[in-house]
């Protein structure tokens, strides 16, 4: 698994993690919707774009993961970045962050653009940087999990399953104990599935199908219902029927829908 897809999925999952790491409140997760957009007529791709669901002032969220080293990594985020807005637009303001797993790996230039780290519109977050894991909190060290050597992470995955156990709620100890079995079975190619669930005594939250399922209908049904939340402020902010509907992996159909049952329902209001 590439890395970066496993920080896609874990943005995308539990979106909070995020906001934590740059030092923000958890709860502001609940006002983004977290994708992946690609630049029309170009080869860029954003590797994760934080969108506020409603129009109001908070910025937009540019997210990169870079695992290798890359010296033209500014020159094309500040590419990818400006072309966004100008294809879409958007009211509000934004910001970007780059996660790498240590300094070394920050090999870019960033000379022609120093000023926006010098703002902090660009942050360099290094995850070995992120501090102790026996303090940091569970999303967190979770997280750093990811850049841990294989010993060590053998035994902060044990001690993170135990706190996960402990210190979380029903549908965020899931979610933290499924985040972990990946990021285990990313770092551990050569053991199967069964092998780590075994090791870390993983299983045991999984064994019922009640909870199986009433725990993937919840999330699906959650991330729809979000989904379809998020159209009209995503219209609003200026992207395009097409644009929403890729970002948000629903048809063209779909997204038409809701926009004409809302000029609808503006219409009727107006009467």
């Amino acid at each position: 698994m590439k890395t970066d897809i496993l920080f896609y999925r874990l943005f995308q999952e539990i979106p909070s993690i995020f906001f934590e790491i740059i030092g923000n409140p958890p709860e502001e997760a609940n006002n983004y919707l977290f994708s992946s957009v690609e630049i029309k007529q170009t080869s860029f791709r954003i590797d994760g774009l934080f969108l506020p669901i409603e129009i109001i002032d908070r910025p937009i969220y540019f997210v990169e993961v870079q695992f290798q080293q890359d010296d033209e990594i500014y020159s094309r985020l500040i590419a990818e970045i400006s072309l966004y807005l100008r294809q879409n637009k958007p009211k509000n303001d934004w910001s970007a962050v780059v996660l790498y797993p240590n300094r070394s790996v920050d090999t870019g230039d960033i000379k022609h653009y120093r000023e926006f780290f010098a703002s902090q519109r660009i942050k360099r977050i290094y995850l070995n940087e992120l501090g102790d894991t026996a303090t940091l909190p569970v999303s967190i060290a979770t997280v750093k999990l990811v850049v841990e050597d294989a010993e060590i992470a053998i035994h902060q995955a044990q001690e993170l399953i135990k706190k996960t156990k402990q210190e979380t709620n029903s549908k965020l100890q899931q979610q933290l104990l499924q985040l972990i079995e990946t990021i285990l079975v990313y770092k551990f190619p050569n053991m199967s599935r069964e092998e780590i669930e075994a090791m870390f005594s993983l299983s045991e939250l999984k064994q019922t199908r009640f909870y199986q399922e009433a725990f993937q209908e919840g999330k699906e049904e959650g991330e729809r219902t979000g989904k379809l939340k998020a159209v009209l402020p995503m219209l609003t902010a200026g992207l395009t029927v097409e644009q929403i509907a890729q970002a948000l992996e629903l048809s063209a159909e779909e997204v038409s829908q809701i926009v004409q049952q809302q000029a609808s329902n503006s219409t009727s209001s107006k009467e």
